[in-house]
C-alpha cells in the first residue's frame, strides 16, 4: 500500500475542513484588488510600455557609463575599443527601439483604434 493510514487520515480530514468552510467562503464578500491599476487593455499597454521606459533610461545611462569605463582602461587595445563601441552601439538601438515603441503605441491607440464620435 503507497499510503499509509495516517496521511490518509490527514487528507481526509483536510477535506473534510475545506467542505465544511467553504459555504461560508463562497458566501463571504470579497474584492480581489487590481494590482496593474488599469481599467481597459489601452491604459494596460500605456502601463507595460511607461513601465519600460522608466526602466530603459537608467539602464541605458549605465551602459554608456560601462562602455566608457572600457574606452579609458582599453589602454589601445582594440579589442576593448571594439567591445565598447559595440556596447555603445547596442545601447543606442536599444534605446531607440524603446522610444519608437513608446510612439508607436502612442499613434496606434490615439490616432488608428480610437472609436469614431
Amino acid at each position: 500500500m503507497i499510503f499509509n493510514k495516517k496521511f490518509f487520515l490527514i487528507i481526509l480530514g483536510f477535506i473534510f475542513v475545506v467542505l465544511i468552510l467553504s459555504p461560508a467562503i463562497l458566501k463571504a464578500e470579497f474584492e480581489i484588488p487590481n494590482p496593474l491599476k488599469a481599467k481597459s487593455f489601452q491604459e494596460l499597454i500605456y502601463n507595460i510600455i511607461d513601465f519600460l521606459f522608466v526602466l530603459a533610461i537608467p539602464l541605458a545611462t549605465l551602459m554608456i557609463i560601462v562602455a566608457g569605463f572600457y574606452f579609458v582602461t582599453a589602454a589601445g587595445s582594440p579589442e576593448k575599443i571594439t567591445t565598447a563601441k559595440n556596447i555603445i552601439l547596442w545601447t543606442l538601438i536599444g534605446f531607440l527601439i524603446i522610444l519608437m515603441a513608446k510612439g508607436l503605441i502612442w499613434f496606434l491607440m490615439e490616432k488608428v483604434f480610437q472609436p469614431a464620435p
